[in-house]
Protein backbone atom coordinates (compact mmCIF):
# COMPACT_ATOMS: atom_id res chain seq x y z
CA UNK A 1 0.00 0.00 0.00
CA UNK A 2 1.43 3.50 -0.98
CA UNK A 3 1.20 6.62 0.86
CA UNK A 4 -1.65 7.45 3.42
CA UNK A 5 -2.65 10.73 1.94
CA UNK A 6 -5.08 13.80 3.61
CA UNK A 7 -7.11 15.93 1.43
CA UNK A 8 -8.01 19.25 2.94
CA UNK A 9 -11.04 20.91 1.17
CA UNK A 10 -12.51 17.58 -0.34
CA UNK A 11 -15.96 19.32 -0.92
CA UNK A 12 -14.55 22.13 -2.91
CA UNK A 13 -13.94 23.04 -6.53
CA UNK A 14 -10.80 22.10 -6.80
CA UNK A 15 -10.11 19.74 -3.78
CA UNK A 16 -12.81 17.66 -4.99
CA UNK A 17 -11.85 17.17 -8.42
CA UNK A 18 -8.20 16.21 -6.53
CA UNK A 19 -10.14 13.73 -4.18
CA UNK A 20 -11.45 12.04 -7.73
CA UNK A 21 -8.08 11.84 -8.85
CA UNK A 22 -6.92 9.86 -5.41
CA UNK A 23 -9.53 7.78 -5.68
CA UNK A 24 -9.02 6.68 -9.27
CA UNK A 25 -5.22 6.68 -9.16
CA UNK A 26 -3.29 3.01 -10.23
CA UNK A 27 -0.88 3.61 -8.05
CA UNK A 28 -2.67 2.46 -4.60
CA UNK A 29 -2.61 5.27 -1.58
CA UNK A 30 -5.16 5.34 1.37
CA UNK A 31 -6.90 9.03 1.58
CA UNK A 32 -8.37 10.78 3.99
CA UNK A 33 -10.54 13.40 3.25
CA UNK A 34 -10.93 16.43 5.64
CA UNK A 35 -14.60 18.00 4.88
CA UNK A 36 -16.36 20.43 7.20
CA UNK A 37 -19.54 18.38 6.12
CA UNK A 38 -20.32 14.82 5.08
CA UNK A 39 -19.49 14.22 1.65
CA UNK A 40 -23.00 13.33 0.15
CA UNK A 41 -23.11 15.04 -3.35
CA UNK A 42 -23.06 14.03 -6.85
CA UNK A 43 -19.18 13.03 -7.29
CA UNK A 44 -18.05 13.62 -3.53
CA UNK A 45 -18.47 9.86 -2.14
CA UNK A 46 -15.33 8.17 -0.99
CA UNK A 47 -13.37 5.53 -3.09
CA UNK A 48 -12.76 1.77 -1.12
CA UNK A 49 -9.44 3.18 0.23
CA UNK A 50 -10.74 6.56 1.26
CA UNK A 51 -11.60 7.49 4.64
CA UNK A 52 -13.68 10.97 5.40
CA UNK A 53 -13.09 12.72 8.78
CA UNK A 54 -15.03 15.97 9.55
CA UNK A 55 -13.11 18.98 10.58
CA UNK A 56 -12.34 22.47 10.10
CA UNK A 57 -9.57 24.95 9.71
CA UNK A 58 -10.44 26.83 12.61
CA UNK A 59 -10.36 24.26 14.74
CA UNK A 60 -7.05 22.51 15.68
CA UNK A 61 -7.87 19.72 17.78
CA UNK A 62 -9.46 18.32 14.52
CA UNK A 63 -6.88 18.86 12.55
CA UNK A 64 -4.67 17.35 14.96
CA UNK A 65 -6.90 14.68 14.54
CA UNK A 66 -6.86 14.26 10.66
CA UNK A 67 -3.17 14.24 10.29
CA UNK A 68 -2.51 11.19 13.04
CA UNK A 69 -1.14 8.84 10.63
CA UNK A 70 -0.45 10.83 7.62
CA UNK A 71 2.30 10.62 5.52
CA UNK A 72 1.54 13.39 2.76
CA UNK A 73 -0.70 16.84 2.99
CA UNK A 74 -2.50 18.43 0.40
CA UNK A 75 -4.06 21.26 1.38
CA UNK A 76 -6.98 22.87 -1.31
CA UNK A 77 -9.50 24.64 1.21
CA UNK A 78 -9.81 27.90 1.29
CA UNK A 79 -11.97 30.61 2.47
CA UNK A 80 -12.72 33.11 -0.83
CA UNK A 81 -14.50 36.12 -1.01
CA UNK A 82 -14.91 39.59 0.54
CA UNK A 83 -15.26 38.12 4.19
CA UNK A 84 -11.42 39.44 5.66
CA UNK A 85 -12.33 37.88 8.98
CA UNK A 86 -13.17 34.59 7.31
CA UNK A 87 -10.33 34.65 5.04
CA UNK A 88 -7.49 35.83 7.92
CA UNK A 89 -8.89 33.08 9.94
CA UNK A 90 -9.25 30.08 7.14
CA UNK A 91 -6.28 31.07 4.91
CA UNK A 92 -3.88 32.32 7.19
CA UNK A 93 -4.40 30.76 10.75
CA UNK A 94 -6.28 27.76 9.94
CA UNK A 95 -3.27 27.26 7.25
CA UNK A 96 -0.64 27.56 10.01
CA UNK A 97 -2.19 25.48 12.63
CA UNK A 98 -2.85 22.57 9.72
CA UNK A 99 1.14 22.94 8.86
CA UNK A 100 2.04 23.05 12.67
CA UNK A 101 -0.29 19.62 13.34
CA UNK A 102 1.07 17.81 10.05
CA UNK A 103 5.01 18.51 10.87
CA UNK A 104 3.66 17.18 14.70
CA UNK A 105 2.38 14.11 12.84
CA UNK A 106 5.81 13.43 11.25
CA UNK A 107 4.33 14.24 7.40
CA UNK A 108 6.72 13.94 5.03
CA UNK A 109 5.51 16.13 2.37
CA UNK A 110 3.14 19.24 2.11
CA UNK A 111 1.82 20.35 -1.39
CA UNK A 112 -0.96 23.31 -1.10
CA UNK A 113 -3.04 25.10 -3.37
CA UNK A 114 -2.54 28.72 -3.41
CA UNK A 115 -3.07 31.23 -6.75
CA UNK A 116 -1.04 33.74 -9.22
CA UNK A 117 -3.39 36.34 -7.47
CA UNK A 118 -0.49 36.60 -4.47
CA UNK A 119 1.39 39.13 -6.95
CA UNK A 120 -1.10 40.91 -7.15
CA UNK A 121 -2.47 42.47 -11.08
CA UNK A 122 -0.40 42.58 -14.13
CA UNK A 123 0.90 43.23 -16.62
CA UNK A 124 2.91 39.32 -16.09
CA UNK A 125 3.93 38.21 -19.12
CA UNK A 126 6.08 34.91 -19.57
CA UNK A 127 6.73 35.16 -15.43
CA UNK A 128 8.96 32.56 -14.04
CA UNK A 129 9.01 31.43 -10.82
CA UNK A 130 11.09 33.56 -8.35
CA UNK A 131 10.74 36.78 -10.44
CA UNK A 132 7.64 38.64 -8.96
CA UNK A 133 7.58 40.43 -5.61
CA UNK A 134 4.08 39.29 -3.65
CA UNK A 135 1.46 41.97 -3.59
CA UNK A 136 -1.81 40.74 -3.00
CA UNK A 137 -4.38 43.31 -3.49
CA UNK A 138 -7.37 41.42 -1.83
CA UNK A 139 -8.09 40.28 1.29
CA UNK A 140 -8.17 36.48 0.14
CA UNK A 141 -4.75 36.86 -1.50
CA UNK A 142 -3.28 38.68 1.39
CA UNK A 143 -4.10 35.85 4.10
CA UNK A 144 -3.53 33.24 1.27
CA UNK A 145 -0.23 35.01 0.67
CA UNK A 146 0.45 34.59 4.79
CA UNK A 147 -0.97 30.74 4.55
CA UNK A 148 1.78 29.96 2.05
CA UNK A 149 4.59 31.24 4.00
CA UNK A 150 4.23 28.13 6.78
CA UNK A 151 3.92 25.92 4.23
CA UNK A 152 6.94 26.85 2.54
CA UNK A 153 8.58 27.61 6.19
CA UNK A 154 8.20 23.65 6.42
CA UNK A 155 9.67 22.49 3.47
CA UNK A 156 6.01 22.49 1.63
CA UNK A 157 5.71 22.92 -2.20
CA UNK A 158 3.44 25.69 -3.23
CA UNK A 159 1.36 25.49 -6.42
CA UNK A 160 0.25 28.76 -7.98
CA UNK A 161 -2.72 28.70 -10.78
CA UNK A 162 -4.08 32.01 -12.27
CA UNK A 163 -7.26 31.28 -14.20
CA UNK A 164 -9.00 27.76 -13.40
CA UNK A 165 -12.06 26.78 -15.52
CA UNK A 166 -14.34 23.52 -15.65
CA UNK A 167 -16.90 21.70 -14.07
CA UNK A 168 -18.02 23.01 -10.76
CA UNK A 169 -16.24 26.47 -11.52
CA UNK A 170 -18.65 28.93 -10.35
CA UNK A 171 -16.48 31.92 -10.25
CA UNK A 172 -14.24 32.64 -13.70
CA UNK A 173 -16.37 32.07 -16.37
CA UNK A 174 -19.90 32.75 -14.84
CA UNK A 175 -17.89 36.17 -14.06
CA UNK A 176 -16.59 36.78 -17.64
CA UNK A 177 -20.39 35.67 -18.81
CA UNK A 178 -22.12 38.14 -16.87
CA UNK A 179 -19.81 40.67 -17.58
CA UNK A 180 -20.76 40.06 -21.41
CA UNK A 181 -24.23 40.32 -20.34
CA UNK A 182 -24.40 43.92 -19.39
CA UNK A 183 -23.10 44.69 -22.70
CA UNK A 184 -25.22 44.89 -25.98
CA UNK A 185 -22.50 43.20 -27.81
CA UNK A 186 -19.36 41.23 -27.90
CA UNK A 187 -16.06 41.98 -25.65
CA UNK A 188 -13.32 42.85 -27.81
CA UNK A 189 -10.52 42.90 -25.34
CA UNK A 190 -7.45 43.60 -27.36
CA UNK A 191 -4.05 41.49 -27.23
CA UNK A 192 -3.47 40.57 -24.12
CA UNK A 193 -2.91 36.99 -22.72
CA UNK A 194 -3.52 34.88 -19.66
CA UNK A 195 -2.80 31.58 -18.27
CA UNK A 196 -5.31 28.67 -17.35
CA UNK A 197 -5.55 25.70 -16.55
CA UNK A 198 -8.92 23.34 -16.37
CA UNK A 199 -9.69 22.35 -13.35
CA UNK A 200 -8.85 18.53 -13.70
CA UNK A 201 -5.60 18.91 -15.31
CA UNK A 202 -4.33 21.39 -11.81
CA UNK A 203 -6.18 18.72 -9.49
CA UNK A 204 -3.49 15.49 -11.34
CA UNK A 205 -0.52 18.34 -11.26
CA UNK A 206 -1.49 18.35 -6.88
CA UNK A 207 -1.95 14.90 -6.53
CA UNK A 208 0.99 14.26 -8.69
CA UNK A 209 3.29 16.29 -7.14
CA UNK A 210 2.24 14.70 -3.67
CA UNK A 211 3.71 11.32 -4.85
CA UNK A 212 6.64 12.63 -7.16
CA UNK A 213 10.19 12.17 -5.83
CA UNK A 214 10.78 14.64 -8.45
CA UNK A 215 8.50 17.34 -6.48
CA UNK A 216 11.02 20.66 -5.31
CA UNK A 217 10.37 22.55 -2.14
CA UNK A 218 9.21 25.72 -3.28
CA UNK A 219 6.52 27.84 -5.57
CA UNK A 220 5.29 26.52 -8.88
CA UNK A 221 2.81 27.85 -11.30
CA UNK A 222 0.35 25.71 -12.67
CA UNK A 223 -1.19 26.56 -16.13
CA UNK A 224 -1.41 25.03 -19.56
CA UNK A 225 1.92 25.54 -21.39
CA UNK A 226 0.22 27.82 -24.05
CA UNK A 227 -1.24 31.32 -22.89
CA UNK A 228 -4.90 31.95 -23.93
CA UNK A 229 -5.05 35.02 -26.07
CA UNK A 230 -8.33 37.04 -24.33
CA UNK A 231 -10.28 37.45 -27.77
CA UNK A 232 -10.15 33.03 -26.96
CA UNK A 233 -11.36 33.26 -23.61
CA UNK A 234 -14.10 35.88 -24.10
CA UNK A 235 -15.48 33.73 -27.37
CA UNK A 236 -15.96 30.59 -24.90
CA UNK A 237 -17.90 33.16 -23.00
CA UNK A 238 -19.75 34.40 -25.74
CA UNK A 239 -20.69 30.67 -26.91
CA UNK A 240 -21.92 30.56 -23.48
CA UNK A 241 -23.93 33.72 -22.76
CA UNK A 242 -25.62 33.21 -26.53
CA UNK A 243 -26.14 28.88 -26.41
CA UNK A 244 -29.77 29.72 -25.72
CA UNK A 245 -30.57 31.18 -28.37
CA UNK A 246 -28.11 30.41 -30.96
CA UNK A 247 -27.57 33.64 -32.39
CA UNK A 248 -24.57 36.05 -32.61
CA UNK A 249 -24.44 39.59 -31.50
CA UNK A 250 -22.00 42.00 -32.88
CA UNK A 251 -20.21 44.54 -33.77
CA UNK A 252 -18.06 43.97 -31.06
CA UNK A 253 -17.19 46.63 -28.50
CA UNK A 254 -13.71 47.37 -27.50
CA UNK A 255 -12.68 47.96 -24.21
CA UNK A 256 -12.87 51.94 -23.91
CA UNK A 257 -16.44 51.50 -24.91
CA UNK A 258 -17.46 48.67 -22.40
CA UNK A 259 -15.82 51.12 -19.89
CA UNK A 260 -17.75 54.01 -20.44
CA UNK A 261 -20.94 51.90 -20.92
CA UNK A 262 -20.23 50.19 -17.44
CA UNK A 263 -19.22 53.02 -15.26
CA UNK A 264 -21.47 52.89 -12.69
CA UNK A 265 -21.18 49.22 -12.55
CA UNK A 266 -18.02 47.93 -9.97
CA UNK A 267 -17.27 44.62 -10.50
CA UNK A 268 -17.42 45.49 -14.30
CA UNK A 269 -14.47 47.97 -14.31
CA UNK A 270 -12.62 44.97 -11.88
CA UNK A 271 -13.26 42.64 -14.73
CA UNK A 272 -12.48 44.57 -17.22
CA UNK A 273 -9.12 45.46 -16.00
CA UNK A 274 -7.99 42.07 -15.44
CA UNK A 275 -8.99 41.19 -18.96
CA UNK A 276 -7.29 44.06 -20.70
CA UNK A 277 -3.95 43.08 -18.89
CA UNK A 278 -1.55 40.33 -19.21
CA UNK A 279 -1.39 37.68 -16.99
CA UNK A 280 0.74 34.84 -18.18
CA UNK A 281 3.33 32.83 -15.94
CA UNK A 282 5.89 30.55 -17.43
CA UNK A 283 6.31 27.03 -15.57
CA UNK A 284 7.17 23.94 -17.37
CA UNK A 285 7.94 21.81 -14.05
CA UNK A 286 4.99 20.07 -13.45
CA UNK A 287 5.06 18.96 -17.43
CA UNK A 288 8.62 17.88 -17.81
CA UNK A 289 9.72 16.83 -14.51
CA UNK A 290 6.45 15.49 -12.64
CA UNK A 291 5.07 14.16 -16.05
CA UNK A 292 1.54 15.32 -15.49
CA UNK A 293 -0.75 15.59 -18.19
CA UNK A 294 -1.47 19.33 -19.30
CA UNK A 295 -4.78 18.68 -20.30
CA UNK A 296 -6.56 20.56 -23.94
CA UNK A 297 -6.16 23.89 -24.80
CA UNK A 298 -8.73 26.29 -23.71
CA UNK A 299 -10.87 26.22 -26.56
CA UNK A 300 -11.12 22.31 -26.75
CA UNK A 301 -11.45 22.72 -23.04
CA UNK A 302 -14.21 24.75 -22.71
CA UNK A 303 -16.01 23.14 -25.05
CA UNK A 304 -15.76 19.82 -23.12
CA UNK A 305 -16.88 21.27 -20.03
CA UNK A 306 -19.67 23.25 -21.64
CA UNK A 307 -23.16 21.16 -20.93
CA UNK A 308 -22.27 21.91 -16.88
CA UNK A 309 -21.98 25.44 -17.53
CA UNK A 310 -25.04 25.47 -19.58
CA UNK A 311 -26.79 24.01 -16.59
CA UNK A 312 -25.48 26.36 -14.46
CA UNK A 313 -26.54 29.60 -16.26
CA UNK A 314 -29.88 28.29 -17.03
CA UNK A 315 -30.94 27.63 -13.27
CA UNK A 316 -29.11 30.95 -12.74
Amino acid sequence: MGPHILITGATGFIGGRVAAAAASAKQPARVRLLARRPLTGPGEQAGPETETVLGDLRDPDSLRRACEGIDVLIHCASAIGGDEELARAVNDEGTRALVDAAVAAGVTRIVALSTASVHGRGPFRAAAPGTLPLAPGSATSRTRAAGERYVLDAGGTVMRPHLVYGTGDRQLMPSVVRLLAALPAPLDGGASLHSLIDVDSLAGVLFGAALSSATEPGPYYVHHPEPVPIGELLAGAEDLLTHRTGKTRGPAVDIATARALLAEVPFAQHHLDMLATDHWFEDDRPWRKLGCDPGPGFTAGIAAHAPWYHDLLDRS
